[in-house]
């Protein structure tokens, strides 16, 4: 098949972008879905884009989390959507925002789907795949009922992971020119998925994992397992900034929250009950959209295995059908409850926390094989019809189901204004604090009773000299002993002096909040949040692991570390 021309990856644009806007058609009328997810995402923007006004251009700390005491986010979610949101916001209203990142997300899928599509296929075809992509059923439910704006992000960029795997691991031709490339732009494709959203990197891991090992079997040879390799370890390295201090933090957060009760695989499988009405009811939705997508992928993968299987050339399209087909099926099996011994073996698959995200996966088949049916001229305008009525069915019974609130973010803009802040995040939550008991309004810093028993506390006079998201500056006079408490959780990120020297601070025992104990006088207080030696390491290893992509791409024929033509 030949490569997409300039004027097909425009009208491949042109179809993305009109399904995208589709896809949000009914913001126009009943305002933004205010999905499970929307206030966490939403907080996170308004934070990020208030700590870049103050300078602070990758922001680790989120300031107003727990009310202003703040949590380390930053640190353990990744960074693309919430840098894309707050980008955003400089460019549209606040409330557009949300709207704005989903037409965003929907395009790319579409092009991303069409890449994969259109080597394999022709041109209508692909197009068709496309739109089949950026409208998936699974794409409507993250949009009308979750808002969960990194996973959309993830799953926009799946195709292209799963392409650049295949021509890395030699299972289709790889048109890069040469192996050093193909192993760049997988692992470019697989870190950005990484840095969207860590539930979706674990899926992209496995799938990987699935089509390496496919290969090797197909193939008869180890080859496939040491370019993908090679290939992961380049999208590793890359993400590692991110990666390996949310991975070493985790000991100072209560991390186990994430599987709280609730979001454990075992409650979420399909059709899964717990004690929970809200529970079940959005599980028996995301079940029956998991259906939906399982029967559609299936009727159009064997309609598409009767086509190849006529054809006498088109190996690559019959390996494809294989890989997909597997993947299929995988996932399938993942999300129903005899999986769960997967669950509770397999290295990190647990934090996936809902087998009802490997949906994620399924629609990347989904999309290709309603892509391919649409080439048979017997069943074409009969599958087009399957696709639009399942498609616009998913979409009316989401938006009827979806609660619809503008007010979202306006609620967040104002708390932080009154200097209150939002809820934080149970899993981010360090380990000596129980953010339930903190003040829902609390003064920037106070002055604590001097002994566990004392009513009243001593006179002091404070004064603060600055106050960031990463830097808090006091000056205390008092003319005995005190106790201060800053509004901020002790984590060991943050490094606090007493007058120029580091001190170790205490904290509270049921909320964690910082106390610095301070003798009579003058004394200035500095608490800044520093730079840890994992994150120091992380971004070495980072910039290794750019300079490699770069020489990869050099070595490929790009020559962009040379100035020769």
């Amino acid at each position: 098949m030949a490569s997409a021309g300039f004027r097909e990856w425009l009208l491949a644009l042109g179809i993305s972008l009109a399904t995208a806007m589709l896809v949000i058609a009914p913001f126009f009328r009943l305002g933004n879905a205010s999905g499970h997810d929307i206030a966490f995402h939403a907080s996170s923007w308004l934070d990020v884009a208030g700590q870049w006004r103050e300078g602070i251009v990758f922001p680790r700390w989120t300031e107003w989390a727990n009310h202003g005491f703040g949590e380390p986010r930053f640190v353990f979610y990744p960074p693309l959507s919430w840098m894309l949101g707050a980008a955003l916001s400089f460019a549209v209203p606040w409330n557009a925002v949300p709207a704005v990142f989903i037409v965003i997300a929907q395009t790319l899928a579409g092009l991303c789907s069409f890449a994969l599509a259109r080597r394999f296929l022709p041109r209508n075809a692909a197009l068709f795949g496309a739109a089949c992509y950026a409208a998936n059923p699974y794409t409507l439910l993250i949009v009308y009922m979750r808002s969960d704006f990194a996973e959309q992000l993830a799953c926009a960029l799946m195709p292209l992971v799963l392409l650049t795997a295949l021509e890395l691991c030699g299972l289709v031709e790889n048109r890069h020119g040469s192996l050093s490339r193909a192993m760049a732009f997988f692992a470019m494709a697989f870190a950005a998925v990484w840095l969207s959203n860590a539930p979706a990197g674990v899926l992209a891991s496995y799938s990987v994992a699935l089509i390496l090992a496919w290969a090797a079997l197909a193939e008869k040879s180890l080859q496939p397992l040491w370019r993908g390799a090679g290939g992961l370890a380049l999208g590793f390295g890359l993400t590692s900034f991110y990666l390996l201090p949310a991975a070493y933090e985790q000991r100072w957060v209560n991390i186990v929250q994430a599987l709280s009760s609730g979001l454990q695989p075992s409650d979420n499988f399909l059709y899964m009950t717990i004690g929970d009405p809200e529970h079940n009811a959005f599980n028996w939705i995301a079940s029956n959209v998991a259906v939906l997508l399982l029967m559609m992928t299936a009727i159009a993968g064997i309609a598409v295995r009767r086509e190849t299987a006529q054809e006498q050339e088109g190996e690559q399209r019959k390996k494809l059908w294989r890989v997909l087909t597997l993947l299929s099926a995988v996932a399938a099996i993942l999300m129903i409850s005899p999986s769960l011994f997967f669950w509770e073996h397999l290295p990190k698959l647990r934090f996936l926390q809902f087998p009802w995200r490997w949906m994620a996966i399924l629609a990347v088949p989904y999309a290709y094989f309603s892509a391919a049916a649409m080439v048979r001229k017997r069943m074409r305008w009969i599958w087009c019809a399957v696709v639009l009525i399942a498609a616009s069915g998913t979409a009316t019974l989401l938006v009827k189901k979806a609660w619809w609130d503008s007010n979202d973010i306006p609620f967040l803009q104002e708390a932080i204004a009154n200097d209150q802040g939002f809820e934080g995040t149970d899993e981010y939550d360090p380990v000596n604090d129980d953010h339930t008991n903190l003040p829902a309004k609390a003064a920037r810093m106070q002055v604590l009773p001097g002994k566990e028993f004392d009513v009243s506390a001593p006179q002091a006079e404070i004064h603060i000299e600055r106050w960031t998201a990463e830097e808090r500056v006091v000056r205390v006079t008092s003319r005995e002993p005190v106790r201060v408490g800053l509004r901020l959780l002790d984590y060991p990120a943050w490094r606090v002096e007493v007058n120029g020297k580091a001190v170790k601070p205490e904290h509270a025992e049921t909320d964690g909040q910082l106390i610095v104990p301070l003798a009579p006088g003058t004394q200035r207080v500095t608490a800044k949040f520093v730079r840890t030696p994992d994150r120091t390491l992380g971004d070495a290893i980072s910039l290794i692991a750019m300079l490699t992509l770069l020489a990869l791409l050099n070595a490929g024929g790009l020559r962009l570390l040379s100035a020769s033509p």
